[in-house]
Order: structure tokens, then C-alpha cells, then sequence
């Protein structure tokens, strides 16, 4: 069913860890070629890209600092120049960063938010877009959160806002680009237990927020794949552009 994803040139920011990582892999089982994109796990960067391999895949370890353009647009680049083209975008970097109290926050704390959850995708979105009108099509699928559209955890006032940004964006995206042969979509993970998650929440937290899920767990990244694999394939979801998927195991329904 996902036959059209074989020799389609993906680029995964993030990649090196929890959803990202699962996401690159999962392209890699349907015989992709995948820019797997790191910050600073380069060591986990490059297991990643050799189970794309060996799952049938190609890749490419890409590093930069999403935050920065001038770092970001060499990975952009990057991809491009291993694969000679690049067919699908998937905005996935972000971080909670930290739970802190709105009030308390501080200048550096916020400017960091939402340079690396709004800004990136800002910047990822403009650089790929010059290479898909340059094709004549191309596909981006950006992460968002439960948190965007319903308060998230403690602490979490500038990160779910921004994660509404990035998916109020999709949809201006999907309408301005479609002319383009551009679709523009967007996953929504609930709470999914990441590296993102032991950093930045309790086990009392997690447990508190897993009791809570009509499904009776908590997500776990592979859980997220399907919906990034669908909204990548052609075949499958060629004529859905500016949607955000919801996968919660039932803590939201929109």
C-alpha cells in the first residue's frame, strides 16, 4: 500500500531520538532514502541511519542547530545533494525545554521555545519550499501536540502555544502552496514517552498523565508512525492537505 514511498527522498529533523527516530526507521522499512538530522547525538544519529539501512533504506547523517538558519539550511541542503532531490519534509525537532511557571519564565527561556518549536518549522518550511516549486510538488508534515489544542502538563504555557503556531501554519501553508503541487499536513502526538518526557517530567507526572488516556497507556514512538507514513504517501492521502492528525490514544477528540 505504501509502494510509492520506495527511492522518496525524506528529510526527518530530529531524528536521532523518540518519535523522530522512529519516523526515519519507519521510512526506511518502506525503502526510503532518509536525511536522519541530529543536534548533538551523532552516535544515536548514525544507529538510526544504519537501521534504515538495513531495513532496506538509504541515509544520510545531517547535523545543525534548528534554532540557527545558518545551520539549518545546509541541512536542508544536504539532503538535496545526497538524494538530488528532496520529496518530503518532516519538521519534527522541538523540546518542552523545561517546565517552567509562566510568570517565572525569563527572556531566554521563551526566545528559546519558540525558536526551536515555531521558528525552525518557519525556516524549514521557507528553505524546502524553494526545492519543491523548483520540482513541482513536495509534501511537508510537521509535528505538532495534544498541548496545542488543549492545555498540556505543568509548566507547558509557552510550549503548547507554540506547537498551535506551527499548526496554524499548516493550514495557511496547505492553502497558499497547493497551486504548487505542495501538500502541507500535521501529525499531533498526545503523551508519548520520549526522551523529551524523562527529561522534563516526573514519574508521579507521567504516571498521572498515562492514567488518564481512554486506551489505558501511554503512547510510545512507534505508535506515531503510521500516521507520518500515510501523510507522505501519495497513494494513501493524496488529496488531504492542511489536516492535522490527532494520535492520543483517545485523550482528545477534536
Amino acid at each position: 500500500m505504501l509502494d510509492d514511498l520506495r527511492d522518496k527522498a525524506v528529510l526527518v529533523t530530529g531524528a536521532s531520538t523518540g518519535i523522530g527516530a522512529a519516523v526515519a526507521r519507519g521510512f526506511g522499512r518502506c525503502g526510503a532514502r532518509v536525511g536522519v538530522h541530529y543536534h548533538k547525538s551523532r552516535d544515536q544519529a548514525e544507529e538510526v541511519a544504519a537501521a534504515v539501512r538495513a531495513a532496506g533504506g538509504e541515509a544520510v547523517v545531517l547535523q545543525g542547530d534548528v534554532t540557527r538558519k545558518a545551520e539549518l539550511e545546509p541541512v536542508i541542503e544536504g539532503a538535496i545533494e545526497a538524494f538530488g532531490r528532496l520529496d518530503v519534509l518532516v519538521n519534527n525537532a522541538g523540546d518542552v525545554v523545561g517546565r517552567v511557571p509562566f510568570d517565572e519564565a525569563e527572556d531566554d527561556f521563551i526566545d528559546f521555545v519558540i525558536a526551536l518549536n515555531a521558528r525552525s518549522v518557519v525556516t524549514a518550511c521557507r528553505l524546502a519550499l524553494r526545492q519543491f516549486k523548483r520540482q513541482g510538488q513536495g509534501n511537508i508534515i510537521n509535528t505538532t501536540s495534544l498541548a496545542a489544542r488543549q492545555a498540556g502538563g505543568p509548566g507547558t504555557a509557552l510550549y503548547g502555544p507554540s506547537k498551535a503556531f506551527v499548526q496554524g501554519l499548516t493550514r495557511y501553508l496547505a492553502r497558499d502552496y497547493a497551486k504548487d503541487h505542495v501538500r502541507v499536513n500535521a501529525v499531533a502526538p498526545g503523551f508519548v514517552l520520549t526522551p523529551l518526557q524523562d527529561r522534563n517530567t516526573t514519574a508521579e507526572q507521567q504516571a498521572e498523565m498515562a492514567s488518564g488516556i481512554p486506551l489505558g497507556r501511554a503512547g510510545v514512538p512507534e505508535d506515531l508512525v503510521g500516521a507520518y507514513l500515510f501523510l507522505a504517501s501519495d497513494a494513501m492521502s493524496g488529496w488531504i492537505t492542511g489536516a492535522t492528525i490527532d494520535v492520543n490514544g483517545g485523550a482528545f477528540f477534536g
